[in-house]
């Protein structure tokens, strides 16, 4: 490993992380191809380790988006990468050809939560894991706190709009 590797996820903030974390199904879920380009990996290495050792990953640790949820979250990485230029999500950035074999149009991904990172972490062998897992951890802590912080406000605001 490099220390250029080592130095760049040093760098990454809770911040830059935090910009990966959706809430779907009400969860805090990060996708199957953030967490691989995090840990440098292939996302279908990724998924290869989940369905080797399923038994680690019930459906609260890890589960597959459905075809809806897919494209509510596309158009809103649409909309992030006109903000932010540099969102890894591969989800934005899909093939357009729909008969290529990467990442076409129904390729449905893989979501993570807090738990199945840090069950993941524990099955992959490179040296940039340990330090990527313990970012990931806390900035899934710092997005929990501000929901809870702030959980009243949303609620007010919810209870606004419905009037």
């Amino acid at each position: 490993m490099e220390e250029k590797d080592l130095a760049i996820q040093n760098e990454l903030s809770n911040g830059d992380i935090k910009n990966l974390i959706y809430t779907i199904r009400g969860k805090q879920v990060m996708l199957d191809s953030d967490v691989a380009a995090l840990y440098h990996y292939q996302t279908k290495r990724i998924n290869e380790t989940v369905s080797r050792n399923k038994e680690r990953f019930p459906e609260n640790f890890c589960f597959q988006l459905t075809e809806e949820e897919t494209e509510k979250l596309k158009m809103e990485s649409t909309i992030l990468n006109l903000v932010q230029a540099n969102n890894w999500s591969q989800i934005a950035t899909s093939s357009k050809n729909e008969n290529s074999k990467h990442r076409g149009k129904k390729y449905v991904p893989y979501v993570f939560t807090e738990q199945g990172i840090a069950m993941l972490s524990g099955l992959l062998k490179n040296d940039i894991a340990v330090q990527v897992s313990i970012n990931i951890m806390n900035a899934f802590v710092e997005m929990r706190k501000f929901l809870m912080i702030n959980g009243q406000v949303f609620e007010r605001i919810s209870y606004i709009k419905s009037c």
